[in-house]
């Protein structure tokens, strides 16, 4: 394989890879200048398009930063991952980013204007009193009659927090797969080890769960519904066959990632035995609220409460409550409630409309049952790369499935459909129709 000051690699992944391990081995260092695109396109072997994309990557990884003629430099700030999120500079359509449609997030400073703040001092209960009573309420579908609650910063940090009670370093998690870039990085970077279990549909495939489990995974973490890249969403049949399996496995700790609840369009189908000794679900709000509120609420059982409100403790490390202030006035309103409904059905008519117009070109997507994304597979002979750098180049900016797989190679793309429009949405399948149909493909 070609190989120029160290990177290699012929497609824009394949050099993301090298540049990141380059910089962790440090071999390339903070502040280090990245060849040209022109120079290691032409001694890799590869079209400049392939670099650029590898570099935008890097870029929005938070790897490398550009500074316009002075070329791309490795960034002072380094992350371990790829994570949700991409700019909307030099792209006529972002549809990668993962994000919510702004239109519907409300205005929090407005919020704020309405309420009169009381300080909160070391000592005080970490949960707010007037997001209690909802709270408690939020949490009623979820198949168990005690629970306790806790208030974190985001479905990550809630995960975080759960794995860093319940395991240690080097402890083996079963994740879905595809799944969710933040998750797994956090995971990762915890130091423990995710292991892949395939998705479908419905969901996360009971026989490759039971194959996890029976290879000596300490936890498992389950997307129930709105699954992140995929879309799948867990049938009562399906969730059935899954809380079987895991009442095999009574110490195992689950952990319901229930991020799109408020948004969601399906039902809630409980995976938790009535005998697991560990359990945990969250709902984050960063979809319906936006992602900068960075909150979640924590339902469990009363051990995993203990241990979380240890972490979350009064001169620790809790939540805001100027932010829970905020969080429990959203919930509260009347105006604010019919809005995140608005976008919940909003974004199922933008999602259907995607796939509608993908399946009159030909193209079938897979899963899409609920959520923002659209995931769509492509024949073996096909590099769902190289369908991404296309589209890039007509103007769409979409992710390539493998920046979500672990092991699974399902060669696909991933579509954020919250902005998008019925319009934009044929064009786009217009588009990829296009690509997918060329002569060279």
């Amino acid at each position: 394989m070609a190989k120029y000051n160290g990177i290699h690699g012929s497609t824009a992944g394949e050099i993301v890879e090298s540049i990141r391990e380059l910089v962790i081995s440090q071999e390339m260092l903070p502040g280090q200048k990245l060849p040209t695109v022109r120079l290691l396109a032409e001694n890799l072997g590869v079209n400049r398009n392939t670099v650029n994309l590898a570099y935008q990557r890097l870029v929005s990884m938070g790897m490398a930063i550009t500074n316009g003629r002075l070329g791309t430099v490795i960034s002072t700030a380094i992350t371990q991952g790829e994570q949700e999120g991409y700019s909307d500079a030099e792209v006529r359509v972002n549809l990668a980013s993962g994000n919510p449609d702004p239109a519907f997030l409300p205005d929090p400073v407005r919020l704020m204007a309405s309420f009169r703040y009381e300080p909160v001092l070391y000592g005080h209960s970490t949960l707010d009193p007037t997001l209690r009573s909802w709270a408690e309420n939020s949490f009623s579908n979820i198949g168990k009659s005690e629970f306790r609650i806790v208030a974190c910063n985001g479905a990550v940090d809630a995960i975080e927090r759960l794995t860093a009670a319940h395991l240690v370093r080097g402890d083996r998690i079963a994740v879905e797969d595809p799944g969710y870039l933040g998750s797994v990085n956090a995971l990762r970077l915890a130091g423990l080890v995710p292991v892949g279990v395939e998705v479908d549909d419905a969901g996360m495939l009971p026989a490759a769960l039971r194959l996890a489990l029976q290879k000596g995974v300490k936890a498992v973490l389950i997307t129930p519904r709105a699954q992140n890249p995929t879309g799948a969403a867990l049938t009562k049949a399906r969730a059935d066959e899954l809380k079987a399996i895991l009442r095999e496995f009574p110490d195992i700790l689950v952990i319901v990632d229930d991020h799109f609840s408020l948004l969601s369009g399906c039902n809630y189908y409980n995976v938790i035995p009535a005998g697991n000794k560990r359990w945990a679900v969250i709902r984050s709000l960063s979809k319906p609220l936006g992602p900068d509120l960075r909150f979640a609420l924590t339902a469990s059982d009363d051990y995993t409460y203990e241990l979380l409100s240890a972490r979350l403790a009064p001169g620790t490390s809790w939540v805001s409550h100027l932010i829970q202030r905020v969080v429990a006035e959203c919930v509260n309103s009347t105006e604010v409630q019919e809005s995140v409904a608005e976008a919940g059905s909003t974004y199922k008519i933008r999602r259907d409309a995607l796939c509608s117009a993908l399946r009159k070109v030909g193209l079938v997507p897979s899963g899409a049952r609920d959520g923002f994304n659209v995931w769509i597979p492509f024949a073996a002979d096909m590099d769902a790369e190289d369908v991404a750098l296309k589209l890039l180049q007509k103007g769409w900016l979409v992710r390539a499935g493998k920046d979500f797989e672990l092991k699974q190679k399902t060669n696909a793309i991933r579509v954020t459909a919250a902005r998008l429009t019925p319009e934009d949405a044929a064009h786009f399948s217009h588009d990829l129709a296009e690509i997918v149909n060329a002569p060279d493909q």
